[in-house]
């Protein structure tokens, strides 16, 4: 079956359609929400440190669930999965938009994490297992480009609903749209890929990461006091029983050996890392700074975010192209240096910086993260053996989220240090100013890290 359908050019090319239709509806919810966050905070009277943890607690389940989510795709099938998810993120989309309490949205924001991870996963594994490799830097091109394209019409879909419905509309309106195109798999889409010999699950792995991530996040948000500090102690160690079980597991739900026995694709996820690190809590903050210091509406507010997300929807598609003709490295530096411009424009904001200024830095951003992001994901596929691309998916994903997740954290603890249960008012406004100030020098330092990583990657295997 997977070999009849990945020859088969129709059922390619409509696997490729579905699949990108999951693409822009995940991140359009996800990133709409962050333009309502100041609406449910003042119906909910949520404080800061509330409000922080609506996107970590996303970004954390999705890191938790991400390899098991895939394990169990390439055992299950690909597809199947692939629905699951979607079923899962329209009812906790539906929870989350009827939530009378923060931690009632804060809970299901959880759910929808797992359920963005059995969406994202399988979906990636689902377009390399029916693409030709020849056409794969196209094809995840395109996928990129439709991740791009929710990112985009996100911030201005979740300012206008939000305006005009309130924000708990930004949750519910995805549920219709997520049954259409359940419909439209069930209907229409033929065909299953998956392993062919199925492996049991290892759920002692999936303990011990879960252990990780959990620890290292609520660690990074409370490290100003011992048991943060204890915390991030248990994460070191829980990570590196993790890499020893995995390496010595029959069943891993990622072979560890990969990292070794390939520096391209090692090199080449850990500059995914910090490139995701940097971007993720950039698009958090300067909602609530557009919105709270420059005094701008939610429609306002996301028409100038999503100015990012549209240069990077441009710029992807074209970025995969040229991912199939040249260097990747050579492609996703440039794109790092871009970033890194970009970021250093936009740190030189103050309260009096016009929307202008800050949209042409956007622009700047959305560039080179568009000309990054495919090549590198590219690189990060085509390094894999055949039999394991359910487990490049995966780790390509999960250095997506790992990125994000670290990136989240660290301004999670910034806002819990410096804003903790405070409401925000305008009397807030001076400390949001310097906690944007410091996450976008974080947000720099990784991308200059990342730069030199892609430098050092090596030449793909073509080469």
């Amino acid at each position: 079956m997977p070999e009849t359908s990945t020859e088969n050019a129709a059922v390619a090319k409509f696997a490729l359609i579905i699949v990108c239709l999951g693409s822009i509806i995940g991140p359009m919810g996800m990133a709409s929400v962050n333009i309502a966050i100041p609406d449910l905070a003042s119906d909910l009277q949520a404080n800061a440190k509330m409000v922080s943890w609506l996107p970590t607690l996303f970004i954390l389940s999705s890191v938790i669930f991400m390899l098991p989510a895939s394990k169990l795709a390439d055992n299950y099938g690909r597809k199947r999965i692939y629905a699951y998810g979607l079923t899962l993120n329209a009812f906790s989309s539906l929870m989350c938009g009827l939530g009378t309490s923060i931690e009632w949205v804060l809970f299901w924001r959880f759910v929808q994490g797992a359920a963005s991870a059995m969406i994202f996963g399988p979906g990636i594994a689902i377009i390399t297992s029916v693409t030709p490799s020849h056409k794969r830097g196209a094809a995840l091109g395109i996928a990129a480009a439709c991740i791009y394209v929710g990112l985009t019409v996100a911030p201005a879909v979740g300012g206008w609903l939000t305006e005009l419905w309130g924000w708990r509309s930004v949750f519910l309106f995805q549920v219709p749209i997520v049954i259409a195109l359940l419909l439209l798999i069930k209907m229409r889409l033929s065909g299953e890929w998956k392993n062919d010999k199925k492996t049991q699950y290892d759920w002692w792995g999936t303990f011990i990461f879960a252990v990780f991530a959990s620890s290292l996040v609520y660690g990074l948000s409370i490290i100003y006091n011992s048991l943060g500090l204890v915390l991030l102690g248990l994460s070191a160690i829980s990570l590196a029983l993790f890499i020893l079980h995995q390496s010595r597991s029959r069943r891993p739900l990622i072979r560890v050996q990969m990292f070794r026995e390939n520096r391209l694709f090692s090199m080449s996820l850990t500059t995914s890392l910090f490139m995701y690190a940097s971007n993720f809590p950039l698009i958090f903050l300067m909602s609530l700074y557009l919105q709270y210091v420059k005094g701008l509406s939610p429609s306002h507010a996301g028409q100038v975010i999503l100015v990012q997300a549209l240069s990077m929807a441009i710029m992807a598609p074209l970025s995969g192209r040229l991912a199939d003709r040249f260097q990747p490295r050579v492609l996703t530096t440039l794109g790092c240096v871009i970033v890194a411009c970009g970021l250093l424009v936009l740190s030189c904001m103050n309260t009096q910086t016009s929307v202008t200024y800050i949209t042409s830095s956007f622009l700047l951003i959305g560039i080179g993260f568009g000309l990054f992001s495919t090549p590198n994901n590219n690189a990060i596929m085509g390094a894999a053996k055949s039999h394991e691309v359910g487990a490049a998916s995966a780790s390509m994903n999960l250095a997506r989220t790992i990125g994000n997740l670290l990136g989240m954290s660290l301004v999670n603890l910034m806002v819990h240090f410096y804003l903790g249960n405070a409401q925000f008012t305008p009397e807030q406004n001076p400390i949001l100013i310097k906690t944007v100030e410091m996450a976008l020098n974080m947000s720099l330092a990784f991308v200059v890290v990342a730069c030199v990583i892609s430098v050092l990657r090596g030449k793909s295997k073509s080469d």
